[in-house]
């Protein structure tokens, strides 16, 4: 069974808002027809909880479509606001399957949580828009791997 793993920005640009969610959805929906069964997900805030959501949709009328988080640390909301972990309770309550890098943070378990949704994925749907960032090194570390990683930021950029 081929699987596909998530990475992008902890905030979506105000620009792309209207336009992130159906090009997920047919990101989704494309890896779904490349064989993709398994869908990674880091569980970190913004495009995280986007591609959390739409996966959860998804399985409505794909029900073989499964939702895999792949989470830093036990306590990683410990900071969010009440809405946020509001939003990651459900999805948490939604995922198919829960791995966690380690019980709590430390120095080095985000880069790992990166490198294992690299390495589980055959196919890596990204938002990156800037070179120094988590989501970034992800889908490096995924083309280093030989993944095919799919940059949704580009694509949002055009006018």
């Amino acid at each position: 069974m081929r699987a596909c793993s998530f990475t992008g920005h902890r905030s979506i640009a105000p620009s792309h808002r209207d336009r992130i969610i159906p090009l997920t959805q047919r990101a989704i929906e494309y890896a779904y027809s490349e064989g993709c069964r398994d869908f990674y997900v880091g569980g970190a805030l913004g495009f995280d909880t986007l591609a959390a959501r739409e996966v959860i949709r998804f399985r409505m009328f794909h029900p073989d479509a499964r939702l895999i988080l792949l989470l830093p640390c036990m306590n990683q909301d410990e900071r969010w606001s009440g809405s946020q972990r509001s939003a990651y309770e459900h999805i948490l309550s939604s995922a198919d399957e829960i791995s966690y890098i380690a019980e709590n943070y430390f120095d080095g378990c985000m880069r790992e949580r990166n490198l294992r949704l690299a390495e589980c994925a055959d196919i890596v749907i990204a938002y990156v828009g800037r070179s120094r960032s988590g989501a970034a090194q992800t889908a490096r570390m995924a083309e280093s791997l030989g993944k095919k990683v799919y940059n949704l930021y580009p694509t949002l950029e055009e006018k």
